[in-house]
């Protein structure tokens, strides 16, 4: 036994000695980082407001006299203009009472006839003591009576010609109706001014949006420095919910008298013309518009920058393409891309993809992003 093993330990000590004379592997390549240029350029400084959209002016059509609905005349969704006829409710007993008022009026209307006639004879009667005073007087107290419920009749007529002239229900306003909320056959307006449809004038359409605060102070401050004395001047864009921007610019039209103290907010309203009708009421966007112009600002795509605690940094490429990260100031974002108002310089390379796997210090192989028109940012 002894024998067999000793050629055995002495052939596994001769492989021991001769792992021993090889090389260690080579370490792995610098990891491969995608990078872009700090770019300087004047650029604009926006301001974006999300808010929504509503009518210029929401009108609310109601039954003002009470009856069945004869006929819906109108399409719903669709563009009514201002007189156009939208409802018809049943006429015949507007039409009945209308006619008994014009009966009661013809008959208070002979009997002022008659008073005026009494009174007329019995005046120059009386002064020669033909008739009695008691007469005359009772004349003249039936001739006011008799004017009185001519003028009362007449109320009535107006009233039941008014009443009647509310079974055509006419558009008042030009703009998109809505659905209806009655159909043919419904009763309308017993007790209370049913509600029917409502009209929206879209064209020109407002939106409405928050602003806080310090905010409003900022922009107002900045807007000032521009020049814009009147704020009604100043362009704004609406960018919609699919990202495209609205073909045509807005105003500001109005800020509400006071801050909402319950969040601290103040609403302001746009308008911006709407002649395609493509913006309906209830649509959500961001107005938004240049409150100031940055000379040279320097510009790193937002995907460069790292977030912690409040502090941002960068990771920077250096000439020995070993990464150094820096702490910067950053300001506001412009498209894809936010200013940096301290911490690079032009032309230094940031890390844009690739940011999880490098460190200070470590040596990398930079490839250059694509190049994006600056045309983004203008």
């Amino acid at each position: 036994m002894k024998i067999l093993i000793l050629p055995f330990t002495v052939a596994a000590a001769a492989l021991v000695l001769a792992g021993c004379d090889k090389e260690p592997p080579p370490p792995p390549p610098p990891p491969e980082v995608t990078v872009g240029s700090v770019v300087q350029q004047d650029v604009p400084v926006y301001v974006e407001l999300v808010g929504q959209t509503s009518g210029a002016q929401d009108v609310e059509i109601r039954a003002r006299v009470e009856g069945f609905v004869e006929r819906v005349a109108f399409n719903e969704g669709t563009v009514v203009n201002k007189g156009d006829l939208l409802y018809v409710i049943d006429p015949k007993p507007l039409e009945a009472t209308l006619a008994g008022a014009k009966a009661d009026l013809a008959t208070w209307q002979a009997r002022l006839d008659k008073a005026n006639n009494d009174v007329t004879r019995y005046t120059p009667l009386a002064k020669i003591q033909a008739v009695s005073q008691q007469e005359l007087d009772n004349a003249v107290a039936a001739q006011a009576a008799a004017r009185a419920q001519v003028d009362a009749g007449k109320a009535a007529v107006q009233k039941a010609t008014i009443d009647l002239s509310y079974t055509r229900i006419l558009s008042p306003v030009t703009g998109l109706i809505g659905t209806t909320k009655v159909k043919e056959g419904s009763l309308v307006g017993r007790g209370e001014n049913t509600l029917l449809t409502t009209i929206s004038m879209i064209d020109p359409i407002q939106f409405r949006a928050g602003l806080a605060e310090a905010e409003y102070l900022r922009v107002v401050q900045q807007l000032q420095k521009q020049g814009y004395k009147d704020l009604k001047t100043l362009p704004v864009d609406l960018l919609l919910a699919d990202g495209s921007t609205y073909g045509h610019q807005g105003h500001p039209e109005l800020a509400e008298r006071n801050v909402d103290a319950s969040t601290g907010t103040l609403m302001l309203q746009f308008k911006f013309p709407n002649p395609e009708r493509l913006l309906r009421p209830g649509q959500y966007g961001r107005a938004r518009f240049v409150i100031e112009k940055r000379t040279a600002a320097m510009l790193v795509p937002q995907r460069a920058v790292q977030e912690m605690q409040g502090t941002y940094s960068v990771a920077v490429v250096n000439g020995d393409s070993t990464i150094a990260f820096r702490t910067v100031k950053v300001g506001p974002r412009q498209d894809t891309n936010w200013v940096i108002e301290d911490g690079v310089k032009p032309g230094d390379r940031v890390v844009i993809e690739g940011l999880q796997r490098v460190r200070d210090g470590m040596k990398v192989t930079p490839k250059e992003a694509a190049k994006q028109s600056a045309e983004a940012t203008k």
